[in-house]
């Protein structure tokens, strides 16, 4: 029997070891942990990075280009648009939180932060620029001559601009979300409905891939478990291979990195392929492909009031 389905029979064991609506006793989830303390001069030269168009060839994209803060750390398209004015193949995930997934990537052929933003400069669908050229522009600005010489002994350097980034990425934490805050134990903090949600969420099995601190992202699953996903939507593509294309093993052949659920509900659309333009799509999709059951229309309702709980703050905002 395949993982998935040992994941799936210990479900209903899960919620045993729960109170109905009281404080949770072992919960399967775990709320965000706080910011970490990094050195504050390279996080702060980080963001500078971050919001850096000079990362780019031509001087046209940054990070926050595709990654907006303000915008649950994504940019709401279907496919970001690179530096040189196309689509990227994948849809782009939230920059938030994205510390705490196992691998980055849809998927996941970067093993850290610092992996994933060495890929994106020289990517020729994303910045298409080159690190020689990077650490050249960098080193002739003064001010980031100076910034870095600060932060860091050998100033301008490949490792010291990725550390730089790798930690302001790692500071992106959408903390103190309604559901965070039931995990720690403010349990009326929830309506009634959401804990109903909460409950569903489990007991239909969605709990098997969606766990852990970032409710996901720190395991790979195939999209199409009980049904030919890529087939029912058709138009294959290349990115459709997932990690196929990092492994060249045939058993990676559409498998992706599961997605993280934090702020869900405001990082629209969904997939690697953005073919969900909404939350209730994509609830489908996952209950026809990846669990095989048929939700009441009244337990889809409740499922998607409990995703919504999920949306962290950021700045002391709601995302």
């Amino acid at each position: 029997m395949s993982p998935f389905f040992h994941r799936l029979l210990l479900v209903p064991l899960l919620g045993l070891c729960l109170s109905a609506f009281g404080a949770p006793l072992d919960e399967p989830l775990k709320p965000l942990p706080p910011v970490p303390q990094l050195d504050p001069q390279r996080v702060e030269l980080g963001r500078l990075l971050f919001n850096e168009p000079r990362l780019s060839v031509n001087g046209s994209l940054s990070c926050a280009s595709c990654h907006r803060l303000e915008s649950g750390g994504a940019d709401n398209k279907a496919f970001s648009i690179g530096f040189n004015g196309l689509p990227v193949a994948v849809n782009t995930p939230s920059v938030f939180n994205a510390s705490l997934n196992f691998r980055q990537f849809w998927n996941g052929r970067a093993r850290t932060l610092e992996d994933q933003v060495f890929e994106v400069v020289q990517s020729p669908d994303e910045m298409g620029s080159n690190w020689e050229h990077v650490v050249r522009t960098l080193s002739a600005d003064p001010a980031y001559q100076t910034s870095f010489g600060d932060a860091y002994p050998d100033g301008v350097t490949l490792g010291n601009v990725q550390n730089a980034l790798a930690s302001y990425e790692r500071t992106l934490i959408s903390a103190n979300s309604r559901f965070d805050q039931y995990l720690q134990g403010n349990t009326d903090i929830l309506t009634t409905d959401e804990k109903y949600g909460y409950q569903r969420f489990k007991e239909y099995g969605c709990i098997a891939c969606h766990q852990g601190v970032n409710i996901g992202g720190n395991m790979f699953q195939k999209l199409g478990v009980m049904g030919d996903y890529f087939k029912a939507r058709g138009t294959p593509t290349e990115s459709d291979l997932g990690r196929y294309l990092v492994t060249r093993d045939e058993e990676d052949r559409h498998v992706f990195k599961v997605p993280s659920l934090r702020n869900v509900a405001v990082s629209a659309p969904y997939f690697h392929d953005a073919s969900a333009p909404t939350l209730e799509d994509a609830v489908d999709v996952m209950f026809k492909f990846q669990l095989g059951r048929i939700p009441t229309a009244e337990d889809k309702r409740l499922i998607i009031t409990f995703l919504k709980t999920l949306t962290g703050e950021w700045g002391g905002k709601p995302l």
